[in-house]
């Protein structure tokens, strides 16, 4: 499961990181020949793409690693971590893009770009968008949150490719100040979308809760399993792709050891068995007379 994931991972990570490579050198070598402020931009913009793609391949060999002694509960975080590096990626792009589109309104450097700016942006528009929903499709199956924020990159890059069509359309109607605006347009919304996939990476470093559908499903199963009076604690914990669980049930005060150690087996078996992203759970079985139960049976 885990090999087959790794090898598709890599597998879109390349073929994304070949197109991106191709449509960088495009849209660079047009821009500058044919006078277009925001190809330049959308360009650039590209190669950020080439470097995002090449943080989630490698993110996908280092979550692939078995456990060790220093990372018992394995690599899984890696993928967090270049999720995180995405969206810092994706915020200094857009950062740098502003600085630039800002300057050339300023100086007012205004160019009426060629017919063939507007060729490249059509086939960087169709070429990204549908690079994103493959990958997309992808990321979820395998679910990856790297490999989705990298398809959201790549989408990013084609609506700021519709941004250079608009302006640079519009600049040859008679308005060479639609160009540069265009980009500004453009830059605002990659710093937009960096920030929200950057947000998403701390919580998952913060070991945020990945789903409350997903703790309210566990609470259930383990309350209707028998001798288990109630919950008092559920405890998730994101590692990639996989779900680590910690929690404390109460039991009658009179069972043995050994029929402890059978309830949690049964839980164990039973939350792996309906929840297969569920790498590792984690039981602590207390009597009822210890202490008060902080999870009641309702849920």
């Amino acid at each position: 499961m885990e090999k087959s994931r790794h090898d598709l991972g890599v597998k879109v990570s390349f073929i994304s990181l070949i197109v991106n490579i191709l449509l960088s050198i495009l849209k660079i070598v047009v821009g500058f020949w044919f006078g277009s402020k925001a190809l330049i931009a959308d360009g650039f913009h590209s190669v950020s793409d080439v470097v995002s793609t090449i943080i989630v391949f490698m993110s996908f060999k280092v979550s692939s690693l078995p456990p060790d002694d220093c990372h018992p509960y394995g690599h899984g975080k890696a993928e967090s971590i270049a999720t995180k590096l995405l969206g810092l990626i994706l915020i200094l792009t857009g950062l740098m893009l502003v600085r630039s589109t800002v300057i050339d309104i300023i100086n007012y450097e205004l160019n009426i770009p060629s017919s063939i700016v507007l060729w490249t942006a059509v086939i960087s528009i169709v070429i990204k968008e549908g690079l994103c929903r493959y990958i997309i499709r992808v990321g979820r199956r395998i679910d990856s949150k790297g490999l989705v924020a990298d398809a959201y990159h790549h989408r990013s890059d084609a609506l700021s490719s519709i941004a250079v069509l608009i302006g640079a359309g519009g600049a040859r109607l008679g308005y060479p100040l639609l160009d540069p605006l265009a980009g500004l347009v453009v830059a605002l919304f990659i710093i937009k979308v960096g920030g929200e996939i950057l947000l998403d990476a701390i919580d998952d470093l913060m070991d945020a809760i990945p789903s409350q559908d997903k703790k309210d499903k566990i609470i259930k199963e383990v309350t209707q399993i028998d001798d288990v009076i109630t919950i008092k604690d559920v405890k998730l914990r994101a590692y990639g792709s996989r779900l680590f669980v910690d929690l404390k049930v109460v039991v009658a005060n009179d069972l043995t050891v050994i029929e402890g150690h059978q309830i949690a087996a049964d839980i164990k078996e039973k939350i792996k068995n309906s929840n297969p992203k569920v790498k590792e759970v984690l039981v602590h079985v207390d009597p009822k007379d210890v202490i008060e139960p902080l999870v009641d049976n309702e849920h």
